[in-house]
């Protein structure tokens, strides 16, 4: 039986990594990883998630902010790293500090870069972003308003070496002919944009555009690199959710708490806030040390959600508190205070609780509170 190591916890298979990216090796073909690390590696650790896909052969990372990349620079991280979002001027100094590649999100952005680094006689390393459809960051390049000007005109920038360009696809989860026609496009654009680019005697440098569900469905573009996030964590956003491939990920994700009380119901007594479980027969509840301020939605409370207690499947009962919440362990014997109740694993996915909560595996692990230890998983 497992043993208990803190009153909530996770355990993360980071060996699994390894065999996770050859899952996504295996549909990208020759294309090459850029390991999305960003929100703390969506939740389970940024520098330790790096560290295990460089074991994987990874040897490029991607973040959101100059922040999340300073701090896998002062971890040992020495491999190229993008930024895949906005940096504020205050900051472009860490850009030339820590040798980082900036995303070129506009035009304009990109020569507030070059008149930072000229007055410091500094180069900074960048991708241009390109903007095919997704209509949130990059120089706009969409069928009906194509400013090729404005790209190429960023690898002309003095003191600004673009290495790299790169798109995104916004619907690349979604398999109904609107949603795919509108990606083929995308992809048609962003080799319009290439060609463009060649034509005018000016190498692109690095191409990307697969983020997972793009990998997932679109598989083997040809590109340089693909920017796996939740994949090499071995989820999707939703298993539910069809996909033009089948890759055999492994979940590196378990979560667990303890049981802290346990007590019998009479019938006609209530559960938690609001007293929305009202016992119909004498019920035993254990109170168990993890709640909304750990990541457990506060959403599933009366949703009849189960875990597993002693191996039984148990029911979550009553409104989850912020730090604890109540089960149904009328079923299982012996349970008692020390116990170890899982969440997440041994079975059960990130994904029910992701649907019960309405939202995505994305939000569910980002949302993991920092207070939970994050371990290297046990009794492999």
């Amino acid at each position: 039986m497992l043993k208990a190591y803190s009153r909530a916890w996770c355990e993360i298979d980071y060996d699994a990594i390894a065999h996770n990216v050859d899952e996504v090796r295996k549909l990208v073909g020759n294309t090459k990883i850029i390991g999305i690390v960003k929100a703390n590696a969506y939740g389970l650790g940024a520098v330790e998630c790096s560290r295990a896909l460089q074991k994987a052969g990874i040897r490029f990372f991607g973040v959101s902010s100059v922040d999340e990349a300073v701090e896998l620079r002062e971890n040992g991280i020495e491999d190229d790293i993008l930024i895949l979002g906005y940096t504020p001027p205050e900051h472009f100094g860490k850009l030339v500090r820590y040798g980082l590649i900036q995303s070129l999100v506009s035009n304009a952005y990109a020569h507030k870069l070059e008149e930072y680094a000229a007055a410091g006689n500094a180069t900074i390393r960048a991708h241009a972003k390109l903007d095919t459809g997704m209509n949130r960051t990059g120089i706009i390049y969409q069928p009906d308003h194509k400013h090729f000007d404005e790209l190429k005109d960023v690898y002309h920038l003095d003191h600004i070496r673009v290495e790299g360009i790169f798109s995104h696809f916004p619907v690349s989860d979604d398999l109904n002919e609107d949603a795919v026609a509108f990606t083929k496009r995308q992809i048609e654009l962003f080799d319009e944009a290439i060609e463009r680019l060649k034509a005018e005697n000016i190498d692109p440098g690095a191409r990307h555009i697969q983020n997972s569900y793009g990998i997932l469905n679109y598989m083997d573009l040809g590109y340089d690199y693909c920017r796996p996030g939740l994949l090499y964590m071995g989820v999707t956003s939703d298993d539910e959710v069809e996909i033009q491939s089948a890759p055999d990920f492994i979940p590196i994700l378990s979560i667990y708490a303890n049981v802290s009380v346990v007590k019998w119901l009479k019938p006609g007594e209530t559960v938690s806030y609001g007293r929305h479980f009202k016992a119909e027969k004498p019920t035993k509840v254990a109170t168990v040390s993890i709640g909304y301020a750990d990541g457990l939605p506060r959403i599933l409370s009366n949703q009849g959600l189960k875990v597993r207690v002693n191996g039984v499947l148990c029911e979550l009962i009553g409104n989850i508190c912020m730090d604890q919440c109540m089960v149904d362990v009328t079923d299982v014997e012996n349970v008692q205070e020390g116990d170890v109740v899982c969440f997440i694993g041994e079975g059960l996915t990130v994904d029910r609780i992701t649907r019960a909560a309405h939202t995505i595996n994305n939000e569910t692990l980002t949302s993991i509170a920092a207070r939970m230890p994050r371990l290297e998983k046990r009794n492999k």
